[in-house]
């Protein structure tokens, strides 16, 4: 094969895996703070880019007005979900919350075929559609900004989670929640920021994906499946791994499409996860012992 296409299966896998990344560090916010899988995640990330569509393609909105709002209406909408659905319940199950969530993500699913119908859109690239030459292979220029927003978003939770006194509560209930609140930290007001977080981040991914990938009221949940994946293989709670482990599955995916086939891209990635499951059940950067948040 020569360099030129390899380098582009790679460019493209690294593309589609920091969405993943970003997928599955929505999962492990939530997991760490509440110790439950979000399966609702994925249904964040289609509504960021079902919203954007309507406010790009439909009230004519440029990018950088419709950014915001869009991460803004996902983010009460996650809000709103914890509101409704998590905080109104007292010591609940950890089975409990799963299947609230899983009924939350065909909830929104539903909500999103209603309004949006069945067909598949897309949004404007954000600086143009030509394509930049590196080595042979080509790259646009949504790619680069899927990868710097991806980076800047991961530098914002290092600097969120170690720097700022409401992310080091977090990093307290996460470590231990009946201390943090015997200390006075309001453990359900840290659950919400969870969702919060989660879902402005799966906004996010939403948008940025949406141009080159598109979008309709079906693509959250294989993008959920994929982002969880990527938080196993990576050691559930830990952030580090979850942006390893998505780039290194997107990466996988491309390479077997481009080299075997499309076909058998999902069921390629879902055996190395297997594989490295079964040789480290705590995942690539996990401990036996699932990582917190002190661990970021």
């Amino acid at each position: 094969m020569p360099f030129s296409m390899l380098l582009q299966l790679l460019l493209s896998g690294i593309t589609i895996g920091s969405i993943y990344a970003m997928v599955a560090l929505g999962f492990n916010i939530i997991y760490n703070a509440t110790g439950i899988i979000n399966f609702a995640q994925g249904e964040f990330v289609m509504l960021g880019g079902m919203i954007a569509v309507s406010l790009v393609n439909g009230l004519h909105l440029p990018i950088p007005a419709a950014f915001p709002i869009t991460v803004l209406l996902v983010t009460l909408i996650g809000v709103a979900f914890e509101r409704l659905c998590i905080h109104p319940l007292k010591h609940p199950k950890i089975l409990t919350l799963v299947i609230i969530t899983i009924a939350a993500s065909i909830l929104f699913k539903g909500g999103a075929m209603f309004v949006w119908g069945k067909e598949t859109f897309s949004i404007p690239h954000f600086s143009g559609e030509h394509p930049i030459r590196f080595l042979g292979a080509t790259i646009l220029p949504q790619t680069l900004w899927i990868l710097s927003i991806m980076a800047a978003v991961v530098l914002l939770l290092v600097l969120f989670f170690r720097g700022t006194m409401i992310g080091k509560a977090m990093r307290a209930c996460a470590a231990n929640p009946t201390a943090a609140h015997l200390v006075g930290i309001r453990v359900k007001h840290v659950v919400l920021l969870s969702f919060a977080l989660s879902a402005a981040i799966g906004a996010v991914a939403g948008l940025i994906i949406t141009p080159i990938a598109l979008m309709d009221y079906e693509r959250g949940a294989m993008l959920g499946l994929k982002g969880f994946g990527a938080a196993i293989m990576g050691g559930l709670g830990n952030f580090l791994g979850a942006v390893v482990a998505g780039l290194l599955i997107g990466i996988l995916e491309s390479l077997s499409a481009g080299l075997i086939s499309s076909h058998y891209k999902d069921a390629i990635a879902l055996v190395v996860l297997l594989a490295v499951l079964f040789i480290k059940p705590s995942g690539l950067l996990g401990r036996a012992e699932v990582s917190k948040l002190k661990e970021f």
